[in-house]
């Protein structure tokens, strides 16, 4: 899309807002609290405020915004942020502002007086961050709006909708590749926690961004341990789960299906659980009551679709669990991504059963497209259910699905716990046979759960009915029993060797079965334990809480600044995180500052929140 024509542009003249920093650790220190980079921080920061463009992967909690918002402190203008959810810029802005920058935000939630008062304020050059969304920059109004001031850097938050092959495409996206011809000059960061190798080289084809230098942090978050366990009776291994979790922590729980996401909630409720509900089904007031309650109160327990999460700043997400089988790896990490942004130790817990399988399958043989976006989805697919049936580390294999090597991490239910094996040829082969007989004597097709009865010699009336007693298969499989079957099959699925077609998800042999059949490839299956992470049994037990880290003496402190803390949030009407965080509250504990400057030595205390709480926290600490 072209720019405005030229005397549209000077019909104002464009005010640069002066820098407010003259160095980035300055920046760092007045406005964060903090004496230092983490990890490559700083070289991006030095690339963008040099000019340079720079492509940007690191992982959630790993500190990208600031990556963007310092150059746009340091250089002179606006610095322009494309983020793609509404619920995002508000929280960002929100924590800018209480940080002392000048931020603000243009979407459709606001009125056209507060429209026009941002307006006027960026041609005037007094805003430090304008945060906008991709569709907005489609319009040419808002091109001109632009034009008409003046930017200092460019950042595209979510980077990985770019994608078309990506989980969360978003067309709009496409169009950003213009802003080079829009604003030149102006430095762009690419950002995103989620991308493969492919994914990165998209990203840098799309925007146009052939001389940005590339930055890839590491995907590892050490802090999430993850955990993967059969589905069998689902919501009850979810509520032992929960229930496994320290007290008052605040969860997401995803669910595929709006009808999931609703009776999960209200059954967690009846179970005495604070749950709230969330899909596109809901109308728009109630998911934002909801989506506020789980950012603002303690032990919110959010049950959700994947329409939720994206871009959510809550830092002190304890836990994440899916009952449903997410469609791809990516998808998989950017949602357990939402764990612990703070860096305290958090979980991320999946049941995975049969009818994922079967039910993700089915999903792609239906999705509209072509066959080379069936064959992609099917790949995705493939390897998130690697991921599940690996007897292996999980994050290892978690982390060579983005191209990093990596060592058995300790850390995860199968490092933790190391499952067994063991030779699954003649089983595979009896279902295998049982499936062709079927077939080639009868010219019929069935799902898992008849296939299941035969082999084990039930007495059903469908068996009576259709003579499948006759077969001569009928029976060769008692010695397993009906969930080691559903274990057999789900595993042969997983690995090609079984094909689940149809709307009904008949099986039928998959391109391996032959060798299989003949004995010339081995099937080595993994043994399944329920509560292999520790979430199964019912246990009420709980792990310990935020203050657990610090000394007895220590933790009436924290509980003190915590409700100070949560006091303050609401007069405010904001989540508490964006007063002070749990790591600034267990280091005020520790160190006990009595005077104004000992709070400057305490990380993630700015000049802004030292003016502003530095009072109030050096009495409750005095009082405790």
């Amino acid at each position: 899309m072209p720019p405005p024509a030229e005397p549209a542009r000077a019909s104002v003249a464009p005010r640069p807002a002066p820098a407010r920093f003259a160095t980035a650790g300055d920046a760092l220190r007045t406005v964060y609290g903090f004496d230092a980079f983490r990890g490559e921080q700083a070289a991006i920061i030095d690339q963008v405020v040099d000019g340079g463009d720079a492509v940007v992967l690191m992982p959630t909690g790993a500190g990208k915004s600031v990556c963007y918002q310092i150059p746009a402190l340091v250089r002179e203008g606006t610095g322009l942020v494309v983020s793609p959810l509404i619920a995002l810029m508000h929280d960002q802005v929100d924590a800018l502002r209480a940080n002392g920058v000048r931020a603000e935000y243009l979407n459709s939630t606001q009125a056209p007086q507060e429209r026009a008062r941002v307006e006027r304020a960026y041609v005037s050059g007094e805003i430090d961050l304008l945060y906008v969304a991709p569709e907005r920059l489609n319009s040419p109004a808002t091109v001109g709006l632009l034009a008409r001031g003046s930017l200092s850097v460019i950042a595209i938050d979510e980077a990985h909708c770019v994608s078309q092959w990506g989980h969360d495409f978003r067309p709009d996206y496409l169009a950003l590749g213009d802003l080079d011809e829009r604003f030149p000059g102006v430095p762009r960061l690419a950002l995103t926690a989620t991308a493969t190798p492919a994914t990165h080289r998209e990203i840098a084809e799309r925007l146009r961004m052939p001389t940005a230098r590339h930055f890839v942090a590491s995907f590892d978050r050490p802090n999430i341990q993850y955990r993967i366990e059969p589905k069998v009776e689902p919501r009850k291994q979810l509520l032992a789960f929960l229930r496994s979790q320290p007290e008052g922590a605040a969860g997401i729980v995803y669910a595929l299906s709006r009808k999931s996401v609703d009776q999960t909630a209200q059954y967690l409720r009846t179970q005495g659980l604070d749950a709230l509900a969330y899909h596109a089904g809901l109308d728009a007031e109630t998911r934002a009551r909801h989506q506020a309650r789980f950012l603002r109160d303690d032990g919110v327990i959010m049950v959700a679709t994947i329409a939720f999460g994206m871009g959510i700043d809550k830092p002190d997400v304890r836990f994440v669990a899916h009952i449903d089988l997410p469609k791809s790896v990516e998808g998989y990490y950017q949602e357990t991504g939402r764990a612990g942004r703070d860096g305290d130790p958090s979980v991320a817990w999946m049941a995975y059963g049969l009818g994922d399988v079967v039910q993700q399958r089915r999903m792609i043989d239906q999705s509209p497209g072509d066959r080379t976006y069936k064959m992609r989805l099917g790949q995705h697919l493939d390897a998130m259910l690697a991921l599940c049936e690996t007897v292996g580390c999980r994050r290892q294999n978690l982390l060579g699905y983005f191209g990093q090597d990596s060592g058995a991490c300790g850390n995860c239910d199968t490092c933790l716990t190391p499952p067994e094996t063991w030779d699954g040829l003649i089983p595979a082969q009896k279902l295998l046979s049982t499936i062709v007989r079927l077939q080639r004597e009868r010219g019929q097709a069935f799902g898992a759960g008849h296939l299941v009865d035969i082999l084990r010699g039930a007495r059903t009336e469908r068996i009576s009915q259709q003579r499948h007693d006759e077969l001569k298969t009928y029976g060769i499989g008692a010695d397993l029993s009906e969930q080691d079957w559903r274990s057999v099959i789900r595993q042969l699925l997983a690995r090609g060797i079984l094909v689940a077609k149809g709307e009904y998800g008949t099986l039928a042999p998959g391109e391996p079965a032959g060798a299989v059949l003949s004995g010339e490839a081995p099937v080595p299956l993994r043994r399944d334990v329920l509560g292999r992470g520790g979430g199964g049994g019912g246990s009420r037990a709980r792990r310990a809480p935020a203050s657990a880290s610090l000394d007895e003496a220590d933790q009436p402190v924290f509980e003190a600044l915590r409700t100070w803390r949560s006091e303050q949030a609401r007069e405010q009407g904001v989540p508490a995180y964006i007063v002070f965080g749990d790591a600034t509250l267990r280091a005020l504990a520790e160190h006990r500052p009595r005077t104004s400057g000992d709070l400057s030595a305490i990380p993630g205390i700015g000049e802004k929140k030292r003016e502003a709480y530095g009072e109030a926290v050096l009495a409750v600490i005095a009082s405790s």
